[in-house]
């Protein structure tokens, strides 16, 4: 949900990009139809009933959501629509009901005015009253068909796979060395010993995975022997592969193991093939592993808990010579997504199982595990990992990469002295290493916050800990690593020349570039052509050809569009 506040902040983004640009998963501006009321409230009842399967989000309406600076893109909501009228359309047609939220945005603008509806999530699905509905996925609202009024009943908890009960006898099922193995986890993460003390029906009925005398699929899963959960969990098996290539295996091995069992062998199989780097800090020695184990086990644990064992797909890693891939079947719920995933609230496919695994503290409920994998790979100086949803699985990789010394030496000092950096402020660190400079935009999509609490990050790293320093002024603004500490991160390979972007010599190539294309009557350049040419991101591009149209003003403005060219008008 976007505040008031925010909503007028990013009215001053569409100075530099198109809305649709800004758009989220909890986020949407429409244009309003002056023309058809008619349709303008059906277009409010529609986004209402989207976000709403989507978790809730913030609809502004009056905005042109293509086109780029703030007179064309906010064309405003007519006076005589009213506020009260909307609400009552929008309840009378939904089914549950929905009560949003609006709010009028007063601007110089078009009309004047602005309308923000605030959807809240509820008790998804919402359709209207002839059955018809949208779920709000990423930025798109698609229809909720059934497969996603499947996912819905999923995320509310409707359609437990993991709680269903399993018929027979409770100690028939159970594996003494799988309990063993569940109850040392727990221990190390200090669980509580009058909890782990108990026996073991009375530690499984303490963890809510035996109901009406029977044990559920998810305390099979947790302490069961293998031939019951072949049987009674058929879509469920692991598959570890060390990969010659793409298509090609040396080594092979699958099961389908209670969890904790899995959890070991797995772990043993991919430490067999992830070297120790030995680090020198002052008098003592550090020993990191290629993958850091907390990773890993974070990852395996992730997989393993949200996978749909509905599917009958097994959780597979690979094991590549440069890279580790964890993938388990079914895709993300919730409205969670690649980009929004180290901050999203925690949604569970399979409650019961997690709720166990929650009170034996083998995870928790504060979506920890995604931030835990994020920090053990950023304090080495390593790459994040890389999310994807492919179909109806999500795909976790590794890039294989050694630790960067003077990153993790920065970091022990950093400690030293009571300062514990965040995952937010890890990432910035991370990214300006390997790229010149970022701004406020950039910030936000790699610490996939809102623009607000980007810049918030930005101005705590510049000014309380003297890590930044800032370029440009207004929209143009942009942060650089500060010049000693970019030495002391980058070490023997630290570069001046590599440190920043030099704007001129790009605007005089880019220029040259013009000239000759113009003088030989061809198009000019688009926009991806540049970023070729300066080797720029998108954003780099347009404040680049911004300055350079100010500086000369025979250069043509692109326009819109999917051929939307720099053009140089010369003089005859």
């Amino acid at each position: 949900m976007r505040s008031i506040a925010e909503i007028r902040s990013l009215l001053d983004c569409l100075n530099q990009q198109p809305a649709h640009e800004l758009e989220d998963q909890d986020l949407d501006f429409k244009e309003w139809n002056p023309r058809s009321m008619a349709d303008s409230i059906n277009l409010v009842i529609e986004m209402a009933i989207c976000m709403a399967n989507g978790g809730g989000g913030t609809v502004i309406f009056g905005i042109d959501e293509k086109a780029i600076g703030r007179p064309k893109a906010i064309i405003g909501v007519p006076a005589e629509v009213d506020v009260n009228r909307m609400k009552k359309a929008v309840y009378d047609s939904t089914d549950p009901k929905l009560t949003p939220v609006f709010h009028e945005i007063r601007v110089p603008e078009g009309t004047g005015r602005l309308l923000a509806m605030q959807v809240f999530s509820g008790l998804p699905p919402y359709t209207d009253t002839a059955g018809r509905g949208k779920i709000r996925i990423g930025k798109d609202c698609q229809p909720l068909t059934g497969t996603l009024r499947r996912r819905i009943m999923i995320e509310t908890g409707e359609a437990d796979f993991t709680a269903e009960e399993v018929v027979g006898a409770i100690e028939t099922h159970l594996s003494a060395s799988a309990l063993e193995k569940l109850r040392d986890a727990a221990r190390q993460e200090r669980a509580p010993e009058e909890l782990l003390n108990l026996g073991n029906s009375d530690l499984l009925a303490a963890i809510g995975v035996i109901r009406n005398g029977r044990l559920t699929r998810a305390g099979l899963f947790l302490a069961g022997k293998e031939t019951p959960i072949r049987e009674h969990m058929p879509g469920y098996v692991w598959t570890h592969l060390r990969m010659r290539s793409e298509t090609e295996y040396s080594d092979r091995m699958d099961g389908c193991d209670a969890l904790p069992i899995a959890i070991e062998r797995l772990m043993d199989r991919i430490m067999a093939d992830n070297p120790i780097t030995t680090v020198r800090y002052g008098m003592f020695h550090f020993e990191y592993r290629t993958y850091p184990e907390i990773a890993l086990r974070e990852a395996l644990m992730n997989a393993f808990c949200h996978a749909d064992y509905r599917l009958a797909g097994p959780i597979l890693i690979k094991q590549f010579a440069n890279q580790l891939e964890i993938t388990n079947p079914g895709g993300f719920i919730g409205g969670i997504s690649p980009d929004n995933i180290l901050h999203h609230e925690p949604v569970a496919r399979n409650p019961n199982l997690v709720d166990a695994l929650t009170r034996l503290r083998l995870i928790n409920r504060s979506n920890l595990g995604i931030s835990r994998i994020f920090e053990a790979l950023l304090i080495e100086g390593k790459e994040p990992p890389l999310i994807q949803e492919q179909g109806e699985a999500v795909r976790l990789a590794f890039l294989r990469r050694e630790i960067s010394v003077p990153f993790r030496t920065f970091i022990a000092e950093e400690s030293k002295k009571g300062r514990i950096l965040s995952v937010d402020q890890l990432l910035v660190l991370r990214y300006l290493l390997s790229h010149p400079e970022l701004d406020t935009p950039t910030t936000a999509r790699i610490c996939q916050r809102s623009e607000v609490e980007a810049r918030e990050i930005l101005s705590e790293m510049e000014k309380a800990m003297g890590y930044l320093e800032r370029g440009g002024t207004g929209r143009g603004t942009y942060w650089t690593l500060h010049i000693d500490l970019h030495r002391k991160l980058s070490g023997p390979e630290y570069s001046e020349r590599d440190r920043r972007i030099d704007w001129e010599a790009a605007k005089t190539r880019i220029l040259s570039v013009l000239k000759q294309r113009a003088m030989r009557g061809e198009q000019g350049l688009s926009n991806a052509e540049i970023r070729k040419i300066t080797r720029l991101d998108r954003k780099q591009v347009i404040r680049l050809m911004k300055e350079l149209m100010e500086e000369n003003s025979n250069i043509q403005p692109p326009g819109r569009g999917k051929y939307a060219h720099y053009r140089l008008n010369i003089r005859k």
